[in-house]
């Protein structure tokens, strides 16, 4: 298949977070990666696993897949206090506080996993698959266009929150 206009632009989208993410990392220790500027902050390394659980968990279904996180081993790996399919929604900040980390590489690696999953199916989709209405309890109805949409800009905002702390970490 022919590659559209809007995969090119989802595609694009996706690949700033991807290529962001380890830039973000890069020169952290873990100990940065897990400060929190205040007790109810998230942390560098907490909203970076976010990032990647919430993509994993929208874009597994869509995909027809089970979500990376499970299915790959990321879940042992990461060894997190939190429920199996935890993904940060709703979690309070002693559950944040709860997050731990021994090797940055695990957020790096899962995040690159999850991306080729989410590049597969967006050089996978026609133009009708785009337009094909996956929920229609919102007025208008989501189209898997608007979701895809969705899950990049929540990325790029919080891609943009950790970038925000991590130039924190000179105050501290």
């Amino acid at each position: 298949m022919s590659e559209t206009w809007p995969q090119r632009l989802l595609a694009d989208g996706f690949g700033r977070i991807a290529e962001t993410l380890p830039e973000i990392i890069d020169g952290l220790s873990v100990d940065d990666l897990l400060w929190r500027p205040y007790d109810r902050a998230n942390s560098i390394a907490w909203i970076l696993w976010h990032i990647a659980r919430m993509e994993d968990a929208q874009i597994a279904p869509l995909a027809g897949t089970d979500e990376v996180w499970a299915r790959d081993g990321w879940v042992e790996r990461f060894a997190l206090p939190y429920a199996p399919g935890a993904m940060g929604y709703g979690q309070s900040a002693e559950d944040v506080a709860a997050f731990r980390l021994e090797d940055p590489k695990l957020l790096t690696g899962y995040y690159q996993a999850v991306h080729e999953v989410t590049i597969e199916l967006v050089d996978s989709l026609s133009e009708d698959d785009l337009a094909r209405v996956i929920d229609a309890r919102w007025d208008p109805p989501v189209t898997l266009a608007v979701r895809l949409v969705s899950v990049v800009d929540d990325a790029a905002q919080h891609i943009g929150q950790a970038a925000y702390v991590k130039g924190l970490l000179g105050l501290r």
